[in-house]
């Protein structure tokens, strides 16, 4: 069976310069690696997946792409006392191209938040901090500033920050040679990552710092100070760019994130920038009607009760609430009023309220009406 044209698998014109040829090879390598493809499938896109990467070791090579340009495929099969063939000849511009969709599909191997520094070594950004912070309702509301004590690192001052014991000096590692990241080779796959030995650094340190461990640097306490926005809510994080940890061998600094935690108010509750609290309304105030002084986050204000409240009657006043951080207008304060019993009753007060019941009782069923219509409806359940 004829082999097919190396720039027909690539689908590339036989001019196309290196940089396409890569690209083409990346572009099918993804499309169908093996690692990509399961079920039915799979060992046809295998077959294409294998047949784009001779393609790609052929044309990648200047040697090998020319003899198959002068005498196609006899020039690069060894069978046939070609030039070419697969060998570690054409293995570097390979594996080159070949890690590159390496990291495409499985993430990178240096990992999230590395890149080469000076000297080849791989320079890490710091992790990230967290910090819980509880505030009030109030303070949710209005804002604040405060400060928070976050921990902080200083160079050490016996070793000025190498790490190393005074005298003595930090070493090149040998088992990266000073690059801070090795390769494992298997095959056609190369596959690079942070040293074992020197953690990427690119050094070792024979002798380490007694006061910092080597490390070249102390952990230490910072005051920070913080502002909090009118209007934050639970759960709500707070970015302190470059607060964080360390980065690596010169890498930047990671970020603080301050998370929000509200106390529970004694009196309020939030849902979004509405409040909602309970109030507490006497027997006879609640017959008769009346004003009554309710509290808000900000000061006080008044309700009308009209004669004859009800238990769980609600009340709204507009624009008591909160005003949330992406919000234009504050929200609403609900008012739910709670009728309370009389408790621990005098004799004559027992007498009073007796009579009372005896006068509501002989007028009928017009001062309750919702138990008259609860009534209704149990003798209708038991018909």
């Amino acid at each position: 069976m004829a082999k097919r044209d190396f720039y027909e698998i690539l689908g590339v014109p036989k001019n196309a310069p290196e940089e396409d040829i890569k690209k083409a090879y990346r572009k099918l390598a993804m499309k169908h690696h093996p690692d990509r493809n399961q079920g039915d499938d799979a060992k046809k896109s295998e077959e294409k997946f294998k047949e784009a990467k001779q393609a790609y070791e052929m044309l990648s090579d200047p040697q090998k792409r020319a003899a198959y340009d002068q005498y196609g495929h006899a020039g690069v099969d060894p069978n046939m006392g070609g030039r070419g063939g697969p060998g570690a000849e054409g293995f570097g511009g390979f594996a080159e191209a070949f890690g590159d969709i390496f990291g495409d599909i499985f993430g990178g191997a240096g990992g999230a938040g590395a890149r080469r520094g000076g000297g080849g070594q791989q320079v890490y950004r710091g992790g990230d901090l967290s910090y819980a912070m509880e505030i009030s309702l109030e303070e949710a509301a209005f804002g604040k500033e405060t400060q928070i004590r976050v921990p902080s690192w200083e160079t050490c001052d016996t070793c000025k920050g190498s790490g190393a014991k005074p005298g003595t000096s930090a070493k090149t590692c040998p088992s990266c040679n000073g690059a801070g990241t090795v390769h494992l080779r298997q095959g056609f796959f190369s596959i690079q990552q942070t040293c074992p030995h020197c953690h990427g650094s690119g050094k070792i340190i024979p002798e380490p710092c007694i006061t910092c461990g080597g490390a070249g640097k102390l952990k230490k306490q910072k005051t920070l100070e913080v502002k909090i926005p009118a209007g934050i809510a639970e759960g709500m994080r707070i970015r302190s760019a470059g607060n964080g940890e360390p980065g690596t061998n010169g890498g930047p600094s990671g970020d603080l994130y301050i998370e929000i935690r509200v106390k529970q108010h004694e009196i309020f509750e939030r849902d979004g920038d509405d409040l909602h609290c309970t109030v507490p309304v006497g027997l006879t105030t609640a017959a008769l009607g009346g004003t009554i002084e309710v509290p808000t986050l900000g000061n006080k204000a008044e309700i009308e009760l009209p004669e004859g409240t009800q238990h769980g009657k609600t009340f709204r006043l507009r624009g008591k609430g909160i005003k949330g951080l992406r919000s234009s207008y504050p929200g609403d304060l609900y008012c739910h009023v709670s009728v309370e019993t009389p408790v621990k009753l005098t004799e004559p007060q027992r007498k009073l309220l007796k009579e009372l019941d005896e006068s509501f009782r002989n007028s009928g069923d017009r001062h309750s009406p919702n138990a008259k219509s609860w009534t209704d409806k149990v003798k209708d359940l038991f018909k």
